[in-house]
């Protein structure tokens, strides 16, 4: 539909014939229908009682999850309301790792709180100010109730790790996975003064199919999927020493194209001879300097190949440049660019350098690394799909125990923050007056559908149990939520289930930015033709 405007003149054509425009309600309907249908997408796979997914790609690829952000960058979503609902997600799974599907469905029930309003003529901004005030009201009830712990706290950390896996594919083996999510932050966290970082790079993680998930384990050193170069190499070294190359151990070409003239048999002969010296020479280098583990970053010539494994030095070349910085933070050696430069100091050390057979392929173990910077979290299942979906809920218990120990506060799990952020909400709001109340009720309203969710998704009765919630909150229970696994509603921090506070804050920030970004939206002007 252009868009014609009639004037004395004539009509006057604004956009070309082809434009499509959609005005008022009907663009705020089209918008708000397309937001809540991708969190209806999602609602379902909400909490520990939530269903997986299936994704099927182009090519034929399956996908089996039930990650809020995986779904929805998994699924191709056209209409341009619905691409902000996956920005939430895709937001909050890269500040805080957790709690994206969260997001998604508050994002929702915010939008589907704010149709009802609409449709009685409140206008979008006095929605959208109830929204925003609503937002900060929730963030200091948040701030209020968060408990601080030691960043240092193992035990708290080993709860925040688990209820990150209830709601996955591998809750059952939560107690031996968090153990080593926990123990491979606390590796690789740096301390300054009473400030904890981490940086998630330095974790390297692996995964190859075969065993069970419980097999899953943290190396303290770096896991290369290469093998050995020679089979007259060792595949196996104690006390290893480790010079960590990024230069070929060939000999170089030239840059120009140049041709050397033999002509006598001798020269050839002499030509080879000095070739294969320089070769000698650089492996005597490593020799003398005391390296029995060579990682190469580029190529190793068969010569060179041959002389390393005359003096039992064990190579691997074509390593990764990632792989050769966490081998220097995992051994405590410098990558060299130039062998006449190495010396012992630069030799990073390691228990162990061992070949080993993982299902039919054959890695390099660096392990036993004595204060390493940089650890290795090889991953274990029965299946390719299987050992997927466990790297994704293995990377969002790493970033909220991150989260945990970047900012050591904590909040009940359980869908408790929010059932008491809105009865504190609905208090609250009756200190306004005028439309802007409405709104502000609409939100404690929207929040409350987190715990209705994840109470819904476990098959419990929805109007019997927010009937009990809400009466336990107003009695001012603080820490009452959804405990999904044994259908009931229970104090969620004496079970245990805790999260951070940050990821609590994210939610609310994301998913409120984008419900209000999509009602102010009155007017949507399509240019290439189609809807």
């Amino acid at each position: 539909m252009a868009s014609i405007q009639q004037t004395p003149n004539g009509p006057v054509l604004v956009l070309k014939e082809s434009a499509f425009q959609q005005k008022g309600k009907d663009a705020q309907h089209n918008n708000i229908a397309a937001a809540k249908l991708v969190a209806e997408l999602v609602r379902s796979s909400l909490g520990p009682r939530g269903l997986d997914k299936m994704l099927v790609d182009s090519l034929g690829d399956v996908t089996i999850t039930n990650d809020g952000a995986t779904i929805l960058k998994e699924i191709d979503v056209q209409h341009p309301a619905a691409k902000m609902m996956v920005e939430i997600s895709k937001t909050v799974d890269n500040e805080v790792g957790d709690g994206t599907t969260s997001s998604v469905v508050f994002g929702g029930a915010l939008l589907a709180r704010a149709e009802d309003l609409l449709k009685k003529d409140v206008h979008p901004s006095v929605i959208i100010e109830g929204y925003q005030a609503a937002a900060e009201k929730t963030l200091e009830i948040y701030a209020e109730m968060a408990k601080k712990i030691k960043p240092d706290d193992k035990e708290t950390l080993l709860k925040i790790a688990t209820t990150s896996m209830q709601s996955k594919l591998i809750s059952e083996d939560s107690d031996v996975l968090s153990k080593v999510v926990v123990d491979a932050i606390l590796k690789v966290a740096t301390k300054k003064g009473e400030i904890y970082s981490v940086d998630l790079e330095n974790i390297k993680v692996e995964k190859k199919a075969g065993g069970a998930i419980t097999d899953t384990q943290i190396i303290k050193g770096i896991v290369l999927d290469k093998e050995v170069v020679h089979s007259g190499m060792p595949t196996k070294i104690e006390s290893a020493k480790i010079a960590l190359l990024n230069s070929a151990l060939e000999i170089e070409k030239t840059e120009m194209s140049s041709e050397i003239r033999i002509t006598d048999p001798t020269q050839m002969q002499m030509f080879l001879e000095e070739e294969n010296r320089m070769l000698k020479t650089m492996v005597d280098k490593l020799h003398n300097v005391g390296v029995n583990v060579l990682i190469c970053q580029k190529g190793i010539d068969d010569i060179a190949q041959h002389y390393l494994a005359k003096y039992g030095i064990m190579a691997v070349r074509r390593v990764k440049e990632s792989d050769m910085i966490k081998l220097g933070k995992a051994t405590g050696g410098r990558v060299i660019s130039n062998l006449d430069d190495l010396t012992e100091k630069d030799l990073g050390t390691a228990d162990l350098a061992h070949q080993k057979k993982v299902e039919s392929d054959k890695w390099v173990f660096i392990e036993g690394c004595k204060h390493p910077q940089s650890v290795t979290l090889l991953i274990r299942g029965g299946s390719q799909r299987v050992i997927d979906e466990v790297d994704r809920s293995i990377h969002d218990s790493l970033m909220v125990v991150k989260d945990v120990i970047e900012k050591p506060e904590i909040v009940a799990g359980g869908g408790a923050p929010e059932a008491y952020a809105a009865s504190k909400l609905k208090d609250w709001a009756d200190s306004f007056d005028g439309r802007e109340q409405l709104a502000i009720k609409k939100y404690a309203e929207a929040l409350e559908v987190i715990p209705l969710t994840i109470a819904e998704n476990a098959g419990m009765d929805p109007i019997d149990t927010m009937a009990t919630l809400r009466a336990k909150h107003n009695q001012g229970r603080k820490w009452t939520g959804i405990d999904a696994r044994n259908t009931k509603i229970a104090d969620m921090l004496s079970i245990d289930v805790v999260e951070p506070l940050v990821v609590k804050e994210q939610i609310i920030k994301s998913a409120t930015e984008a419900a209000c970004m999509i009602l102010r939206i009155d007017d949507v002007i399509s240019i290439s033709g189609g809807r």
